[in-house]
């Protein structure tokens, strides 16, 4: 049986068994004839003879130009009925404006050979479904720059999988607690990293306070390392208190100076660990050259290199800082650090210390390494009209001479620290605080001489300065001193409602 009868004048017709259609005062057959859209679907209209060059128009959609017929198209009449009556045309006389663009198109050269991808036409009849528009949205926003906020504990954006595994599991092991059976003592501040590094959570700030000491004669800074270092350990294990009947370590009698020492957030450290230290020295000007109050310098470790972890910034990258970590506030020994601290230099009486060193392999060091080097920077608050002009006022008064917004990282193995820009709030150099603050020595820092700290996480501090002295923002500005002397009379210069706003914005951070 033929089914191509002659019943639709469109495409040739396809009757079914009730015969030829009439639509809209012609005939018309299921090919053609516009489906009804499923509720939430918008499709294109799909017809078989479509004009080169000629789009069809969607269902519901807006007319182009090459969509209105000579005189329009009546009321309920079909979208191209009056074009299908000049196509009609065109057919019966063999000329006209459809019959050259048909010729047109048969002079075309064959393309057989060439691979054939998906019509645009064919993408374009794909259904439009809430799921796609929303999906496109979300890549518009992604292109735009809108991303979601990081949290503080977050890990970094871009971690591969085997990173963010690492990065899990190093967290287990940030958090674990030791005991003299794994490694604890016989001296120590705390039994795991998290016990101190615990708000708003692991790797944020905590509220124990730490001592620390060093002499410093004729301009030399010594750490202490005969007298058992610069640490002094607050706790003791049961066993070293039997044995010595101590229930800390002794304050050693040659320092010169002590100092308290609050735990800081460990967030971004992995950001400032990979800033390149060109960047570092470009901010420096410990001849003040430029006159303006400020002469940042670089502290070094024993071997040369920059430092920049640390209240005095001495360490000079993270790895050995955790690993120095692990054993003077823990007493856990580790592959960098495989001996114990001695106790005002008299080494540790035997069977004090059952487990063998080191007390954490290097798969353990690792893994905490990882942890905290992906570590992200939390997104700073959204600011209000106050917290907005409180950043320009952090700008105009000289903050930023030290407090330099954004650093950004230089090449590196880990994608998700390669050529970032981050907000960091710190220039990692030395600057003279003044002598109210000042405490102890280490490196090439003076008593008075501090690391610029970076100001992450800043919204979630209770406690403010590196000992802790100040319970407010507004306080701890105004007991910057020396180099910030400036900058702290300008805040202090400001009306009341300029220094609420600089407060609201450094809330934000």
């Amino acid at each position: 049986m033929d089914w191509r009868a002659p019943g639709c004048l469109r495409c040739g017709g396809v009757p079914t068994p009730g015969g030829s259609y009439e639509t809209s005062g012609r005939r018309s057959c299921p090919h053609c004839r516009p489906a009804r859209p499923r509720r939430g679907v918008v499709r294109a209209t799909r017809v078989a003879l479509h004009l080169p060059g000629y789009r069809a128009r969607r269902e519901g959609g807006l007319r182009g130009h090459h969509h209105r017929g000579r005189g329009g198209t009546a009321a309920g009449a079909h979208p191209h009925a009056a074009r299908d009556r000049r196509i009609r045309r065109g057919r019966v006389a063999g000329t006209g404006r459809s019959a050259r663009r048909r010729r047109g198109a048969r002079r075309l050269p064959h393309d057989r050979d060439r691979p054939r991808g998906r019509s645009h036409r064919a993408e374009e009849a794909r259904a439009v479904t809430p799921a796609r528009a929303c999906a496109a949205a979300a890549l518009v926003l992604l292109a735009a720059g809108c991303e979601r906020a990081i949290k503080p504990g977050d890990p970094l954006r871009d971690l591969n999988r085997v990173e963010r595994d690492r990065f899990a599991q190093g967290k287990v092991l940030f958090d674990s607690n030791f005991t003299p059976a794994t490694g604890l003592g016989p001296l120590f501040n705390s039994t795991g990293c998290g016990e101190c590094h615990e708000a708003p959570v692991k790797g944020g700030r905590g509220d124990e306070v730490e001592v620390h000491a060093t002499a410093f004669r004729n301009a030399v800074c010594d750490p202490l390392v005969a007298e058992g270092g610069f640490v002094i350990q607050q706790h003791t294990t049961p066993a070293l208190k039997q044995a010595l009947g101590i229930d800390s370590e002794p304050f050693p009698p040659s320092a010169t100076a002590r100092a308290r020492r609050t735990t800081p957030v460990v967030f971004g450290r992995g950001l400032l660990d990979a800033v390149p230290e060109s960047v570092i020295l470009a901010y420096a000007d410990p001849d003040d050259k430029n006159h303006d109050g400020i002469s940042g310098r670089p502290n070094r470790f024993t071997d040369g290199r920059i430092g920049r972890f640390g209240r005095k910034g001495f360490v000079p990258a993270l790895d050995e800082f955790n690993a120095g970590a692990f054993s003077a506030e823990m007493g856990v020994t580790n592959p960098a650090v495989r001996t114990e601290e001695t106790i005002g230099g008299k080494p540790i009486p035997a069977g004090v210390d059952p487990t063998a060193d080191p007390e954490i392999d290097q798969g353990q060091l690792d893994l905490t390494n990882a942890f905290v080097r992906f570590l992200a920077v939390p997104t700073p608050l959204k600011l209000d009209r106050d917290g907005r002009r409180g950043r320009e006022l952090f700008s105009q008064i000289g903050c930023v001479a030290c407090h330099i917004p954004t650093l950004r990282t230089g090449d590196s193995p880990i994608a998700a620290l390669r050529n970032k820009e981050f907000p960091a709030y710190t220039d990692l150099l030395l600057h003279d605080m003044g002598p109210d603050l000042a405490d102890i020595c280490l490196g090439l820092a003076t008593p008075s001489e501090f690391r610029t700290e970076p100001l992450i996480d800043l919204r979630d501090a209770k406690a403010f300065l590196h000992d802790g002295r100040d319970t407010t923002l507004e306080q701890a500005v105004l007991s910057h001193g020396g180099e910030a002397s400036g900058a702290r009379d300008r805040f202090k210069a400001l009306p009341p409602a300029d220094r609420a706003a600089l407060i609201a914005f450094l809330k934000s951070l």
